[in-house]
């Protein structure tokens, strides 16, 4: 457009803004299913974006994100233009990745003898694994001292992911898919995010908790019971999963 032209279009307001927010946790393929029910951009053509190696490499994440995107599109709220390119979007998330996954927080992953896209992965993991901000490094903690002891994440986040098609209910049978996803069969992590993490996750994943806990399980009520031994970690899921208690 000419000068003149734009002048005009945003004298009449022809160029309409949307604020669109990305929620933690969503995936690549959910942020793309979005992003096209809300008619601004297509969905296949937000996916053949982030998962190309040309524009991966553009924008400095050859060395730490995996064949694609997935991680690094930082769920917030964004200012977008119907039919934008989904290029500038995925730039635009990436670069509010960037601004709150800074050097700072990077340079502390060694000394958790995990490396910058470790922390990611594991901060994806977190993120599927509870909402509530006071259980995020309580988590990250748990997962720590599973790495350390070399014993598997046996996270069912992980497993889904490696799913095709996943129906939503996760059986035996899936738990013992072999697949690169699966943590109850794979000791250490996945190899890539399964999840677009939020910043509490991130900063839990390079901040955990200092606990002894090597086990959690649901309490049905959206928080977690934690447990340091297995003899403690199976009386709790008989009490909160097996027999959980009637209201």
């Amino acid at each position: 457009m000419l000068p003149l032209d734009v002048l005009d279009a945003l004298v009449k307001g022809q160029l309409k803004r949307r604020l669109v927010t990305i929620p933690e946790g969503y995936t690549l393929s959910q942020i793309a299913q979005l992003l096209e029910d809300l008619n601004l951009i297509e969905k296949k053509g937000f996916l053949q974006k982030a998962t190309s190696p040309d524009l991966i490499n553009s924008l400095g994440l050859s060395q730490l994100a995996g064949p694609t995107l997935e991680g690094y599109l930082f769920p917030d709220t964004y200012h977008l233009f119907r039919e934008v390119d989904p290029e500038e979007v995925i730039k635009m998330m990436v670069l509010r990745f960037k601004k709150i996954f800074n050097s700072d927080l990077a340079q502390r992953a060694p000394e958790l003898g995990i490396s910058e896209r470790e922390v990611v992965v594991l901060a994806s993991i977190i993120e599927k694994e509870t909402s509530l901000s006071e259980e995020k490094p309580l988590i990250a903690g748990v997962f720590h001292n599973r790495l350390k002891k070399k014993i598997p994440l046996q996270s069912d986040p992980t497993v889904i992911y490696g799913i095709k098609n996943f129906n939503g209910n996760l059986t035996k049978e899936d738990l013992m898919r072999p697949t690169p996803y699966n943590t109850y069969l794979k000791v250490g992590l996945p190899p890539t995010p399964i999840c677009n993490p939020g910043k509490e996750s991130l900063l839990a994943a390079i901040h955990p908790a200092s606990v002894p806990y090597l086990y959690f399980v649901s309490k049905n009520d959206g928080s977690h019971y934690f447990s340091s031994d297995l003899e403690e970690h199976n009386r709790a899921v008989l009490k909160f999963q097996k027999y959980p208690r009637k209201k």
